[in-house]
């Protein structure tokens, strides 16, 4: 079933969020609707608060950074990326580790607006898998981003936070219109200053 994602201005996207255990109730089909979300946004990410739970669950699939145009280099930071399609349940982030690297990020809870954020290039995760297997990984390039663009949910953190406070007054009116639902999407949202929900 595809969920409304929470647009930018709701509370539960800077809420921390909290821990879940084995028996939290339908997890295996909320992780199948995330999946199904996600992918009907165009999304390689998904955290729970997207779609307005405050639990520390949150999924991705890079596979698309692994796809190559034609005549096209394979791009290094994308190396095994073709089938990475993770759950991660309860994560913790162990240790931040590299040199930070800038990339344009986007969010599926900010749509049409995309800025530098410096992250450092490689991230040392525990996490349970949708199988309830305890892991510790590393893990670098874009799946390191994407882990700690996704971890910043589950923590109450979105990406325009890291931004300077000019960076930030210049996007204000955007952010404004995105909560108001002034701003076109073709991905079902939920947005916390629009009079009537649609």
């Amino acid at each position: 079933m595809i969920l409304p994602v929470v647009a930018y201005g709701d509370p539960v996207l800077k809420r921390e969020a909290e821990e879940i255990d084995k028996d939290y109730p339908e997890l295996k089909k909320l992780i199948a609707d995330m999946f199904e979300t996600m992918y009907e946004a165009s999304g390689v990410g998904l955290a729970a608060p997207q779609i307005g739970k405050s639990i520390r669950l949150f999924i991705v699939d890079a596979s698309p950074f692994a796809e190559v145009e034609e005549g096209e280099d394979p791009d290094p930071m994308a190396e095994g990326l073709e089938n990475f399609k993770k759950v991660f349940i309860n994560p913790i982030i162990e240790e931040e580790k590299g040199e930070e690297w800038g990339f344009n990020e986007g969010c599926l809870s900010i749509p049409k607006l995309r800025e530098e954020v410096f992250r450092k290039e490689k991230v040392v995760l525990s996490y349970y898998d949708e199988n309830w297997k305890l892991k510790e990984e590393e893990f670098d390039g874009y799946a390191a981003r994407i882990i700690q663009h996704e971890y910043d949910h589950v923590e109450g953190i979105l990406f325009t936070d890291h931004l300077s406070t000019l960076k930030k007054r210049l996007i204000n009116k955007k952010l404004q219109n995105i909560s108001k639902g002034e701003v076109e999407v073709d991905y079902k949202m939920k947005f916390p200053a629009r009079k009537k929900q649609r």
